[in-house]
């Protein structure tokens, strides 16, 4: 055993001295080896889901922005592709809670059935509920997850305010969305 010293470094080593070349080789080997080992395994992203990741921001899928406030539903995105959807449903308030509803339909987003309060009948006809956030309090956000198909599709808000008579879908908060 000999003891080599390089600048700060004191090292001990078995055997004759190493180059120190020889040694950053044989590292830099190691390191490729364990690199194409990885990849070879699956442990390397692809090209389709890295561009996925990043256009969803959740890894999977595809994420949109949702803002609820008086008296509109708006979206980031108009549209998304068919699979996992991550709405995250912001209420904006100013003053009172909402709810995000997403509705598979043909009908027009604007005529939708509704009660005598204008309340949507969500199990009318001709349509779908897929999902719901009930009750998001004023500056909160909540996400909802879904696997949409293709088709048209309606975003409400489905409360009504029985102090204030006010059906928030028939005041307005409503968008229509498209699955290709």
């Amino acid at each position: 055993m000999s003891l080599h010293r390089s600048g700060w470094i004191a090292m001990a080593t078995i055997g004759p001295p190493i180059d120190r070349r020889s040694g950053a080789r044989a590292l830099a080997l190691v390191a490729a080896t364990a690199l194409l080992a990885a990849c070879a395994q699956g442990g390397g992203a692809s090209p389709s889901s890295a561009a996925t990741a990043g256009a969803s921001g959740a890894g999977t899928g595809t994420a949109v922005a949702v803002t609820l406030e008086e008296w509109a539903v708006s979206t980031d995105a108009s549209s998304a592709p068919a699979g996992p959807v991550t709405f995250t449903a912001t209420n904006e308030g100013p003053a009172d809670p909402h709810e995000f509803v997403v509705i598979k339909t043909d009908l027009d987003f604007t005529a939708l059935p509704t009660d005598a309060q204008g309340v949507v009948d969500e199990a009318g006809g001709e349509m779908e509920v897929i999902g719901e956030i009930e009750d998001i309090a004023v500056g909160a956000s909540e996400d909802l997850t879904v696997t949409l198909e293709p088709g048209k599709y309606a975003l409400i808000c489905n409360i009504y305010d029985e102090a204030e008579q006010e059906a928030h879908y028939s005041e307005g908060m409503r968008t229509t969305f498209t699955v290709n």
